[in-house]
């Protein structure tokens, strides 16, 4: 097993450019003289360098590095190359500007690697947690085909895409989630503090309680008895869950497949699945990556174990002499519309643009019917927030308003 490079140290620096102006920085380097005749080369006569301690470097800005970034980068470095700035220089442009510390550490070993003559997507394929193999391999089709700053610009286009889409559903899940995990524990704090307090009450009328009540007085009995069990079993489950979805795959595949069978969830699923196929593919084959190879990264990029199994098998019926469009009928998973699409984008020669008119369609279709998922659940909440804390107020008070009548 190849042994981990070790860090490049990166050096604070002040100094003088061409024009007389104080200048000062950071840079990455083996040496403080590398370092020093990297400055020089680019025009600048340093005068006090120092290290960078480690604890500088767990500074502010430090955050963890995400897709949005890697969208950034790679829409700077695309305008940065358009402009006919070199590849290292943009690099190096790229890095210093990044608020995100470990985002700028990231993209300077990237420039310190291509410097050293690696090239990018060999670079980039050094750091897989942040570049995937669908976006190495484009950044490989880029450099080959000589349009690097297109490709950067195309792979830009689909990462925010993309995590538009992924951020939309998960702000759709997520706050019917929040709001009922809130609405339990509420009930849950009201059994085990407040209904007591009215049992004790109830105690001293001597009469027997309605049925509704003595049901919710026994529910905080068993709530009090078992509270601790509950809470502990909760939480295994909680982290039980979580672990599963970590190691293994067989639960996540089932997830998967449990999430399209969801009433109005399974539908946004599917056009999500769908417009991120038809994305990846459209950006991959228009870089010139051939379609059965392009599949294979796509199968990937669906975010769903059914959709990614189902891509695999249309990429060994491609292999076999199959058209694209009979294939994705074999599945029983894409709408006919979208096959419809890609058999006149096969027929005509733009499968790419075809495509890309289909992940438009569906990326839309995503955005309303998410619309009209958070339109459609507000008021369910509100029904649910009702029922379980409205619920035990009547509770709690229709002894006092029998009592009341009584009297």
């Amino acid at each position: 097993m190849a042994q981990k490079a070790a860090k490049v140290p990166t050096f604070v620096w002040e100094g003088t450019d061409k024009r007389g102006e104080k200048v000062k920085g950071e840079t990455q380097a083996s040496n403080v003289t590398m370092m020093k005749a990297e400055l020089r080369r680019q025009g600048i006569q340093p005068r006090a360098v120092r290290k960078k301690s480690a604890l500088a470097s767990l500074g502010r800005g430090r955050k963890k590095i995400t897709a949005g970034d890697i969208a950034v980068f790679s829409r700077q470095l695309a305008t940065m190359m358009n402009a006919g700035v070199p590849l290292v220089q943009g690099l190096e442009i790229v890095g210093r500007g990044h608020e995100n510390a470990s985002m700028r550490e990231l993209v300077l070993e990237i420039k310190t690697d291509v410097e050293g003559g690696t090239n990018l997507s060999d670079a980039l394929g050094k750091h897989p947690r942040h570049f995937n193999e669908l976006f190495c391999n484009l950044v490989e089709a880029g450099e080959a085909a000589g349009v690097l700053d297109t490709l950067l610009d195309k792979l830009a286009t689909y990462l925010e895409k993309t995590e538009s889409i992924k951020k939309k559903i998960k702000k759709a899940l997520f706050y019917p989630t929040a709001v009922l995990v809130v609405a339990f524990a509420v009930t849950a704090l009201l059994l085990y503090f407040v209904v007591p307090q009215f049992q004790s009450l109830f105690q001293g009328f001597g009469a027997d309680l309605p049925v509704f009540t003595q049901l919710v007085v026994n529910l905080s009995n068993f709530v009090q008895s078992n509270g601790l069990i509950i809470l502990v079993v909760l939480i295994a489950l909680t982290v039980a869950f979580i672990e599963a979805k970590k190691r293994s795959p067989r639960f996540v595949h089932f997830l998967d497949r449990l999430a399209l069978r969801l009433p109005v969830v399974g539908q946004i699923l599917h056009k999500a699945a769908v417009a991120r196929y038809a994305r990846t593919l459209s950006t991959m084959f228009a870089a010139g990556v051939p379609l059965v190879e392009a599949l294979d990264s796509v199968s990937g990029a669906t975010g769903n174990y059914v959709y990614q199994q189902a891509v695999l098998e249309m990429k060994d019926q491609v292999a076999s002499g199959q058209q694209l469009q009979t294939a994705m009928r074999l599945t029983n998973l894409f709408p006919n519309m979208v096959i419809q699409m890609t058999a006149i984008g096969e027929e005509s020669g733009s499968l790419d643009s075809m495509l890309a008119k289909v992940a438009d369609f569906y990326e839309e279709e995503v955005d309303n019917m998410i619309d009209s998922l958070s339109s459609l659940l507000e008021p369910l909440i509100m029904v649910v927030l009702g029922v379980l804390v409205g619920g035990l107020v009547v509770a709690m008070y229709l002894p006092i308003f029998q009592m009341g009548q009584v009297i």
